[in-house]
């Protein structure tokens, strides 16, 4: 059946970051994020930070929620830690709307997909810990990027990250060519982090990990709503998406399901 063109797209939340602009603070989100949610076939959002009585009414209207990546980390208070590194930038006003309403996604099942800072955040919000340095910690390597090389080497290809077999991200990729995905689960990620998970959040289960065991991919394994979309990843897929197969995968993944929950908002 042919889709309808004039039927309304699913709305994505975006959160916006806060980053001075001159003298001015400013709210800001990466275009490759804006448009990795019109890839996924749905219209981007950007949110300015909430206050606790808007959160209902962003729910409200959205079909899903992309947690996007950021130079800022979420502040360790989260987790119960003081700031390791003073010089690396937080995001404390991000931090006080994208925690809850990661909880109330989660508990209604709302698509979910996290990147990067994203990631991090499903991870805390839900009760899990951060390495503030994963570099710093014995037997990991250094997951950071090197920020004077230009965009294209920067975001390019950094290590493998393997599947865990079974998961929900196995299944999102199975059938991409051996080029892309080997017989053993491998496929190649690009590697902009410096903080990482250190211990898991009780609702999440291990979708990817790095070489070095950092975990590369969660989803949330919710009984409530078994069927619920919640990816996060800490590498960059939505770096020239369009190029590459398994940011395709993932993202077409997320624009069906915030499609399905769009058209299960419209039934009577």
């Amino acid at each position: 059946m042919q889709a309808d063109l004039n039927a309304p797209l699913p709305i994505v939340l975006v959160p916006a970051c806060q980053k001075p602009v001159g003298a001015l603070t400013c709210y800001t989100a990466g275009q490759k994020y804006v448009e990795a949610v019109r890839l996924a076939g749905c219209v981007p959002l950007v949110v300015p930070g909430a206050s606790p009585d808007e959160l209902d009414t962003l729910l409200s209207i959205a079909d899903g929620i992309l947690l996007t990546g950021s130079p800022s980390n979420v502040h360790p208070s989260h987790f119960g830690e003081d700031v390791h590194d003073p010089s690396l930038p937080l995001d404390p006003e991000r931090d006080t709307w994208t925690l809850p309403i990661v909880r109330r996604a989660v508990a209604m099942g709302l698509p979910l997909l996290g990147i990067c800072r994203g990631f991090q955040e499903v991870n805390v919000a839900l009760g899990g810990s951060l390495h503030q340095a994963v570099h710093e910690q014995p037997g990991l390597s250094d997951h950071r990027s090197d920020d004077t090389l230009p965009l294209d080497e920067e975001y390019g290809f950094a290590h493998t990250a393997q599947l865990v077999p079974g998961g929900f991200l196995d299944q999102a990729l199975r059938g991409l060519p051996a080029s892309i995905l080997s017989e053993q689960g491998e496929f190649q990620v690009n590697s902009l982090h410096g903080q990482g998970v250190n211990r898991l959040a009780p609702q999440l289960r291990v979708e990817a990990r790095a070489p070095d065991g950092v975990v590369e991919a969660v989803s949330v394994a919710d009984p409530v709503h078994p069927g619920a979309f919640s990816l996060c990843l800490q590498w960059h897929p939505e770096w020239k998406a369009a190029d590459n197969p398994v940011s395709m995968r993932i993202f077409e993944a997320f624009g069906q399901a915030c499609r399905a929950w769009h058209a299960g908002k419209q039934k009577p």
